[in-house]
């Protein structure tokens, strides 16, 4: 019980300590991401902060199932390196006794994980698209720089105002170009200003201006004269939110019987059942030589991390282009990285034997 209790703490501070550094190098990385793109314009500034916040929702599964295995390799190697080992092989106990500790710890970790690839990754991925649909609504609803042409997220209008009054109730000299039923229109207006209808539909209205329309080809020219001219914007909410393999819920995945889908789902379901293996696989992968250098065997445990990882990125797009079905996508991998795991137990406990016989 004693030592049950100790080998807990001990996976649990490493994986805290683990988990905590990868976070941050997540955020890090992904604030400076977010930042480029706010500089460039292709997101807004107030939008940093909560598509960081979705962005690690979406990579905590693979930073835990990372975490774990890492905290295993760092427990067991300090065993190794301060002899504990020794002890535990002279205890008449092997090395697959630590595969029930393992376990004990592991298989929380690994309900949490399941949870969060199956179910809050295509949530967060969701939110961020609906916020990214939100706020592309109000770029396009009418919050526009003066004294410079904007462009729509649906490519099909150009607006250019050129001041904006001191109240920001309305704005000044607007220029509008849009293509409608494939005719060119030019629409100015000394003053205009926003309207929201009753349905929830945004409009720009312009005021005492003029329209010219023109149909490409033709030399047909309508020019409209007008005192008030409603301009009903194009937004996302009326399409809905963009719907992808990744954004949907694991729900709808389960009913879509389509390749693109089915790989997503196997991708969902690898990440849990890559996060056992991998902490049965640190077992014997943790063995160092206190003689010999102490880094040989975190490189090698990040080299099969890294081979595992490429498989499951192999099968998802081989399920995808239809190569390879579902079952077999799943099963292949996650089976073929079990086979290895008696081959390594074997081999170390064979090294093992042979250097408590030399000696």
């Amino acid at each position: 019980m004693i030592f049950q209790r100790a080998t807990r703490r001990e996976f649990t501070q490493s994986a805290a300590g683990v988990f905590i550094a990868l976070f941050a190098i997540l955020l890090t990385t992904q604030l400076i991401r977010f930042l480029s793109e706010a500089a460039q314009g292709s997101i807004a500034p107030e939008a940093v902060v909560a598509l960081l916040g979705f962005s690690a929702l979406n990579y905590i599964p693979t930073l835990l199932s990372l975490a774990l295995f890492i905290a295993i390799l760092l427990a067991l190697s300090r065993s190794y390196r301060d002899s504990e080992m020794v002890v535990w092989f002279s205890s008449g106990l092997s090395l697959s006794a630590w595969v029930r500790p393992v376990l004990v710890f592991a298989l929380p970790l690994v309900v949490a994980i399941a949870g969060l690839s199956l179910f809050v990754s295509p949530w967060a991925l969701s939110q961020s698209s609906e916020y990214l649909s939100n706020l592309d609504v109000r770029k396009d609803a009418g919050q526009v720089s003066p004294g410079a042409f904007q462009e729509s997220s649906s490519g099909d209008r150009v607006v250019f105002v050129e001041a904006v009054a001191d109240d920001e109730s309305y704005v000044k000299n607007v220029f509008v170009s849009s293509v409608q039923n494939g005719r060119l229109g030019v629409t100015m207006a000394a003053t205009g200003h926003q309207e929201i209808a009753a349905n929830g539909d945004r409009f720009i209205v312009l005021e005492k201006g003029s329209r010219y329309e023109i149909e490409p080809g033709t030399p047909e020219l309508r020019t409209l004269e007008y005192g008030r001219y409603a301009i009903r914007m194009e937004t996302k909410e009326a399409r809905g939110i963009e719907m992808t393999p990744k954004n949907m819920s694991t729900a709808e995945l389960i009913q879509l019987d389509q390749p693109v889908y089915r790989a997503e789902l196997l991708w969902r379901l690898g990440v849990p059942l890559s996060a056992i293996v991998l902490a049965l696989l640190a077992i014997p992968l943790s063995f160092v030589n206190p003689r010999a250098g102490r880094s040989a065997n975190m490189l090698l445990a990040l080299f099969t991390y890294l081979v595992y990882n490429n498989l499951m990125t192999i099968s998802q797009a081989w399920v995808a282009s239809g190569k390879v079905s579902f079952t077999f996508g799943v099963l292949s991998i996650h089976l073929f990285m079990l086979c290895l795991l008696p081959l390594l137990f074997y081999r170390r406990i064979a090294v093992l034997s042979l250097a408590r016989f030399s000696r």
